[in-house]
């Protein structure tokens, strides 16, 4: 099972246009509601694959109760820490003529120190029948700053293994509590390194010094660059690299369902090359699909089949 932690929630809305102009009135021709956020994006993905999945997640307010009742709607299991703010909505308006994505991103009710430890005390109660956690999102404002680096260490502790998306602060802090994978994309590896990463080279040179810096061997790191795929540095120093086989419409939730396809590979037992396969098949077939972290699991799968990952220079 995987355990994902929801601390910053979002109702993510998409709104589907023929062009934005500025300064005029829009009239979305299709719109998509679903309940949001990495780690909601991540069990949603992971789910679709058919692997059992638990949310534990902070929710409040109107937006809230909507997050939960959809959750339950789509049979994903959860334990709700309830706040006192609420819940916050994220928009990504698709502009069909231009091709582009504009998103807009609420940074959430703040959380006090109170409910982060109400949502602490759940994940450690829902861990022993984990065998992983996605410890993934932005925090919200309240929480600590260590927040997921105590999650990381958590899991550590109860022989529970852990994966982590996040960025800033955040990202920097639970690197030293060395989490077993860290998937974070081409921006977040650049603000975390204080290098420039475009590319495979560049991506390749950073996943091997986020690995390090999360414990070395025996943990792994991935670095995604969008269209160009991901590099994945394994616990043994193998570096796999991938490329995304098909581009899609709705990238948002992309990320996120790589790293859920990369973890249910891991789960049923496929090699880590593998499990890239997976994991990129899964990233593909989300972003032709509208809603993140939405997909049919037979894209997923066929795609992972007709594009695996390939050794880039052995560990």
């Amino acid at each position: 099972m995987i355990l994902c932690v929801a601390g910053n929630p979002s109702v993510d809305k998409l709104f589907e246009v023929e062009r934005i102009e500025l300064g005029t009135t829009h009239r979305p021709e299709h719109f998509v509601q679903v309940p949001g956020g990495k780690a909601l994006n991540v069990a949603r993905a992971a789910a679709a694959l058919d692997q059992a999945v638990v949310v534990a997640a902070i929710l409040g307010g109107h937006a809230g109760r909507w997050l939960d009742e959809e959750l339950e709607r789509e049979g994903i299991e959860r334990r709700v820490v309830w706040s006192a703010g609420e819940s916050r909505s994220s928009l990504s308006v698709s502009d069909r003529d231009m091709e582009h994505l504009t998103e807009f991103y609420e940074a959430g009710t703040p959380v006090t120190a109170e409910e982060w430890a109400a949502l602490e005390a759940a994940v450690d109660e829902l861990l022993p029948r984990a065998a992983w956690i996605a410890v993934t999102g932005s925090l919200p404002v309240g929480a600590p700053e260590d927040a997921y680096g105590r999650l990381v260490a958590l899991a550590r502790e109860r022989g529970v293994q852990s994966a982590l998306d996040a960025q800033g602060p955040a990202l920097a802090s639970s690197l030293n509590e060395h989490p077993d994978l860290v998937k974070i994309n081409a921006h977040e590896a650049e603000e975390l390194l204080g290098e420039r990463v475009a590319g495979v080279d560049d991506a390749h040179r950073a996943a091997l010094q986020i690995r390090e810096r999360a414990g070395g061997e025996g943990h792994a790191a991935v670095v995604t660059i969008g269209a160009e795929g991901a590099v994945l540095v394994e616990p043994d120093g193998t570096a796999v690299q991938g490329r995304l086989p098909a581009k899609g419409r709705y990238p948002v939730g992309s990320g996120d369902s790589f790293l859920a396809g990369l973890i249910c590979g891991l789960e049923r037992g496929d090699t880590w090359q593998d499990a890239m396969g997976l994991a990129l098949g899964t990233a593909a077939a989300n972003a032709e699909v509208p809603g993140a972290g939405c997909l049919d699991p037979e894209r997923a799968s066929s795609l992972a089949a007709a594009n695996p990952g390939h050794v880039l220079l052995s560990g």
